[in-house]
């Protein structure tokens, strides 16, 4: 929320209320019109609207009204054109080429009646037909009215509410778990992506299946010596041509962007400038909380998961003799793993400079991943029944999705990489559900394969991820200091070439990092425990969670944990203010310098705490801007120390130096 143009924006808003709400009233208004809904992003505007509601910028219950009123207004004139026109309606313009648009709310509201003016507003694909709908059945004007005008305004408090609760609490969270709430944000926006694509491909299809076998078959009486191949593909009267079609379709699309993405690199010799981009941005999200969660999605794609699975799932086709789909999955797996192999020692790509070896173009955890899921998806989704068809494939695309942005999280991959592991998995699949579903017409009963596939699947997924997490972080840790200082320089001005501030160019969690150690950092735990300071342990995801409890007493609320460039706290200690809803913390990062004697080196900061309740739905210990007193706690505790402050420049900040002899007694923190 820190970016030049919602700064523009909230500014805007802040001085011109009214107008505010007029652009509100018009957003929802143009969601609610016939046609002009599907393309009006309502939902991200609200979201957007409420969020400035939440951080105090807009009122709230005048955004309400506005977005209520605009879709009142918008129903009522999609009513009109539906009563207007009558069934005419159908013959004109695109509802012409799109019967569907209409059909599906006609449908519903044969269904539910006028409890469909309700349900509809709610839905995003009818929200801007079901009006007109009612329209054309010539329902009474005050009969529709009254449920229009309840649906529009609980549906614009509905739509405002989760941006509204994000402002409230955006600036109690964001202080300290700005990283955490972008690395969540940004892995849901993945894997809603996924999901849509998936979803929305395969629903295309199944929806033109019929006139795409059409224009197919009619292309290859035209084209015979070429179209020979394509009936023989798509027999019409093979109830799986739809099928077919639809692998055949995904292949050529698959083939033609992977060749793309793949004749680009080559030609720029290297990563794109997306790929740099994106890793940058990862490596600045890296924090404590979210470390471990990463490296459990990360470990999804090890053999260690998918093999057992493979294994359950090739035993159960054995046993039941169902000997072609045993060879297409154990081909699936086997020439997916040679092929990806093949293409790593083929295709040179520099790796990411935080991604160890072993890791190349394409990802074989991703290209893996994809394979396994997505074909086992081809052999029982026609099994299932309609659109129930689209699970096993939606279930692959988001555990990819949870694998490939976990490894870019970590930086063990380029995004390349992960697109492109993708795309070969989707291609080798299709080869093979192609192969598969040409010459295997028999069914099977596929509940028990299954249950027995994706029971595996989870149960080793619950075995292995905890005990990958470990070394999963330690290969992939940040590198170590390659600065290295002269100690008698460092106390007398080098320690000004060490940073000044945490996130320095970021609205929140910018913390003057006014404390430097060197040496073994025991004897600071000392001298703060001996004035009252105690020790806290890093927090983890049960700590968080128990935030939402806000009976649990305050001594017992912990301090989130915040990390500096990727790494977390080594030394986190609190003590307690004059005040039952007040802190002081010290926190200790490894500074990224060494002393040329072997010494490390530690920088700190210090700053107080205050317990807010946002919403009165959780607790949380707020960071408050840094003042100059707030340092004096942990300054005096440290006095006792070799020890020298300065002030620096041009910040103004008094920075303390602790210079800690090698002979110093150790202890353990």
């Amino acid at each position: 929320m820190t970016s030049s143009w919602l700064d523009t924006t909230t500014a805007w808003i802040s001085a011109h209320p009214v107008a505010a709400g007029a652009l509100i009233f018009l957003v929802a208004f143009c969601d609610a019109v016939i046609v002009l809904g599907i393309v009006v992003p309502a939902l991200p505007l609200l979201f957007a609207v409420g969020t400035l509601i939440g951080l105090g910028h807009l009122n709230g219950p005048y955004a309400i009204a506005s977005a209520a009123l605009g879709a009142f207004v918008g129903d009522g004139m999609s009513y009109w054109i539906g009563r207007r026109w009558g069934p005419q309606l159908r013959q004109r313009g695109p509802f012409a080429r799109y019967p569907q648009w209409l059909d599906r709310g006609e449908a519903m509201f044969r269904r539910h009646g006028t409890k469909s003016i309700f349900i509809a507003r709610f839905v995003g694909a009818l929200r801007p037909f079901v009006p007109a709908i009612a329209g054309m059945l010539d329902i009474p004007a005050l009969r529709y009215l009254v449920p229009s005008a309840i649906a529009c305004l609980i549906w614009a408090a509905s739509f405002l509410a989760p941006g509204w609760l994000l402002g409230a609490s955006y600036e109690a969270v964001a202080a300290v778990a700005d990283r955490l709430a972008l690395v969540l944000g940004g892995l849901l926006v993945a894997v809603a992506t996924a999901w849509a694509v998936v979803l929305y491909t395969w629903r295309w299809f199944a929806d033109h299946a019929d006139s795409l076998l059409a224009r197919v078959l009619s292309w290859s009486r035209l084209h015979p010596r070429l179209g020979r191949y394509a009936v023989a593909l798509v027999d019409p009267n093979r109830p799986e041509s739809a099928s077919l079609l639809m692998l055949a379709a995904c292949l050529l699309g698959i083939s033609w962007i992977w060749f793309s993405l793949l004749a680009l690199l080559l030609a720029n010799g290297g990563p794109l400038g997306l790929d740099y981009s994106v890793h940058e941005i990862m490596m600045a999200l890296r924090n404590p909380l979210a470390d471990r969660l990463m490296a459990a999605l990360a470990s999804l794609g090890d053999a260690q998961v998918l093999g057992p699975a493979v294994l359950v799932a090739l035993a159960y086709l054995l046993w039941r003799r169902r000997w072609m789909a045993a060879a297409h999955w154990l081909a699936a797996v086997v020439f997916g793993l040679a092929l990806t192999a093949m293409l790593e020692a083929v295709i040179t790509m520099p790796r990411p400079p935080t991604a160890p070896p072993g890791f190349g173009f394409p990802s074989v955890a991703v290209t893996m991943m994809t394979v396994v899921l997505g074909f086992f998806a081809v052999l029982i989704a026609r099994e299932l029944p309609g659109r129930r068809r689209v699970w096993p494939y939606l279930l692959a695309g988001v555990l990819t999705t949870l694998v490939g942005f976990a490894r870019l999280y970590f930086g063990a991959h380029w995004v390349s990489d992960i697109v492109g592991g993708t795309l070969f998995g989707i291609g080798w699949l299709l080869v093979l559900g192609l192969a598969y579903r040409r010459h295997v017409a028999r069914s099977f009963w596929m509940r028990p394969l299954a249950t027995l596939f994706y029971v595996t699947l989870v149960v080793a997924a619950l075995w292995h991820a905890p005990r990958a997490s470990a070394p999963m972080l330690a290969r992939f840790s940040p590198p170590a200091a390659s600065l290295v200082l002269d100690a008698e320089a460092w106390w007398t001005g080098d320690w000004r070439r060490l940073p000044a501030m945490r996130d320095e160019h970021a609205a929140h969690g910018r913390w003057p990092l006014n404390v430097q150690v060197a040496g073994d950092l025991a004897p600071v735990q000392r001298a703060l425990a001996s004035r009252g300071w105690k020790v806290q342990p890093q927090a983890d995801w049960q700590g968080v969670l128990g935030l939402l409890d806000d009976d649990l007493p305050v001594e017992r609320q912990p301090v989130l944990p915040a990390s500096l460039d990727a790494q977390p706290e080594v030394l986190l200690m609190v003590h307690d203010g004059a005040r039952f809803d007040e802190r002081f913390v010290a926190r200790f990062w490894r500074a990224p310098a060494v002393l040329g004697d072997g010494r490390p080196l530690w920088v700190g900061t210090m700053h107080r705490l205050v317990l807010v309740r946002p919403f009165d739905a959780f607790v949380l210990w707020r960071p408050q801007p840094f003042v100059a007193a707030d340092s004096q706690p942990a300054f005096e505790a440290l006095g006792v120390l070799p020890s020298r402050i300065d002030t620096a420049e041009p910040s103004g900040l008094d920075v303390m130096r602790i210079a800690i002899p090698e002979n110093a007694p150790r202890g353990t923190r």
